[in-house]
Formats: C-alpha cells, sequence, structure tokens
C-alpha cells in the first residue's frame, strides 16, 4: 500500500485561513496589527527570494510588513542601532535579519541584540532555553512546521519512538526538544542520529516517525524505514536544472521507494518548505497578543 500524503502545501493553506481571521479580530476588536521587520543587508539572490516571500505572506494575511534592505557595506554598528529602534517600535512585534550576513558582520551578535519577546525565528538564547525547558515562547519556525505537520496529518507522537538524523541548531536539535515536552503534540521517546552514528539504520528502521533533516539527498532508503512509519522529509536539495533553468529538487528520502514502505510521508517540494513561512507568521500575530497581553 502506497504511503499516505501529508501535504504541507494544503497545511500551510489551512493555517493562513485560521491566520487571517485571527489578524482581522485582532484589529476590529483590539484595534492591533501585528507588524514584522524583516532586515536584509546585502543583494543575496536567494536571501532577496526568501524576504520577498515573507513580505507578500505579511501583505496576504493582513499584518503590517516593514522591509529594511540595507547595501551590502552596512556596518555592524549601524545594524546593531536598527535593531536597538526595531526593539522599542510598538508597531513592530517581530524582527527579522535574513542570513547570512556579509562576513564583516557577527551574526551571534546581531541575534543577541534582538528582544526575545520580537524574537519570531525562535533563534535567540532565551528563546531556545524557554524551548527546552518547556516554557510559553517562539518555537523555531521549521520544527514548529514539522509538529504542526504530525498534529494536523493525524500522527500520534505520544508514546512514538522518534528518529531524527541530523543535529543542527536550525531543525535536529530543536526538533528533538520540541517533540520531548510532556504536551499535546508532543511527548515521544527521541533518538537523534549524526554524522558519528554508527549504525544510523539500526535506528531508522525501529522509528515510528522518522524525520530527515541531513542535507544528503534520497539518504533515507527504503530498507532504512519501518513499514507504516511516518516520514518527514526535511531535505531541499538541487540536484540538477531544466532546460529551462528550473531547478531539481530531491529531499533526504528516497521518495519514490520509500513511499512504498511508509504510512505517511511528505514530498518535496511541497511538504515542510511551505510550513516555515507560515509558522513565522503566527509567531507574529502571537507577539502581537503577548505584547498587548492577550495571552
Amino acid at each position: 500500500m502506497t504511503a499516505r500524503i501529508i501535504s504541507g502545501t494544503e497545511t500551510a493553506r489551512q493555517i493562513r485561513e485560521e491566520l487571517i481571521k485571527e489578524v482581522a479580530n485582532l484589529k476590529a476588536n483590539h484595534n492591533i496589527v501585528p507588524g514584522l521587520a524583516t532586515v536584509i543587508v546585502g543583494d543575496d539572490p536567494a536571501s532577496q527570494t526568501y524576504v520577498g516571500a515573507k513580505i507578500k505572506a505579511c501583505q496576504a494575511l493582513g499584518i503590517y510588513s516593514a522591509n529594511y534592505p540595507l547595501p551590502a557595506g552596512t556596518s555592524e554598528e549601524e545594524l546593531l542601532k536598527l535593531i536597538a529602534d526595531l526593539n522599542t517600535d510598538p508597531a513592530i512585534n517581530g524582527i527579522l535579519v535574513q542570513v547570512p550576513l556579509p562576513d564583516h558582520i557577527d551574526e551571534n551578535r546581531i541575534l543577541l541584540a534582538i528582544s526575545p519577546d520580537k524574537d519570531v525565528d525562535g533563534f535567540h538564547p532565551v528563546s531556545v532555553g524557554r524551548m527546552v525547558i518547556g516554557q510559553p515562547g517562539f518555537l523555531p519556525c521549521t520544527p514548529h512546521g514539522i509538529q504542526e505537520l504530525l498534529i494536523r496529518g493525524g500522527v500520534e507522537t505520544s508514546g512514538a519512538e522518534v528518529v531524527i538524523v541530523g543535529r543542527s541548531n536550525i531543525v535536529g536539535k530543536p526538533v528533538a526538544n520540541i517533540l520531548l515536552q510532556k504536551a499535546p503534540g508532543a511527548n515521544a521517546t527521541v533518538t537523534v542520529c549524526h554524522s558519528a552514528t554508527r549504525d544510523i539504520a539500526a535506528h531508522t528502521r525501529r522509528a515510528d516517525i522518522l524525520i530527515a533533516a541531513i542535507g544528503k539527498p534520497k539518504f533515507i532508503t527504503a530498507d532504512m524505514v519501518k513499514p507504516g512509519a511516518a516520514v518527514i522529509d526535511v531535505g531541499t536539495n538541487e540536484i540538477g536544472r531544466t532546460p529551462e533553468g528550473k531547478r531539481i529538487l530531491s529531499g533526504d528520502v528516497d521518495f519514490d521507494n520509500v513511499k512504498e514502505v511508509a504510512g505517511v510521508i511528505t514530498p518535496v517540494p511541497g511538504g515542510v518548505g511551505p510550513m516555515t513561512i507560515v509558522m513565522l507568521m503566527a509567531n507574529t500575530v502571537r507577539a502581537a497578543k503577548l505584547a498587548h497581553e492577550l495571552i
């Protein structure tokens, strides 16, 4: 039996519809318009594309979008001054500084300068600490999106054996911490595999939920998957171009073969990817509500 597909595109659409109503309610009943500031330094094409998508998402939901495109020669002190101003701007509930930054700017110093109350990316050490100990805060967007896919896809996490392949600070470590929490949509037993794991397949074959976030195309093969498992593919690897120049993408999972073994699976593209920006929007709305003591 072929696996059921969990569509990130469809799940993100559902969440956007919920957010549109929530933003409209905040404006109508509380005169609050959530605001997101996006800061980009330089003209990296990929960064420009990502920021453009975030601005477009804000506009579609009724969120105020303030974009700050800065020249590549912007100094670290100038960027820190802008962040300090945004930290105190009541119209701005979330601050997102697009990375990578130019080499002369210390990314860690910039990250630390963002107020944890406006850290809608969920990368500030205070946000990470809150996540680890289970306090309310902002969860990183891609890991939170993975959790939402599992919940809305009807995958039971409580008591489940979860194996995560990859230990990055952006996906592997945070999704492990999120799914470990004693909370709805979590409460799992979690194993994290990485480059020093001796026999990755021995771990993945016992997983009820397998999350692949290793950055290697088609790394997870059918013989590594427990029959009926839920497989979440976080990978987005460019493996070629069409004659027209369009990117050909592959996930970290050998989709065509694994879907014949798994119970549910996410595709690439159209799986985890669409969830990242919509969870950023959800964090921005949450930040606005927190700022006005509505939650």
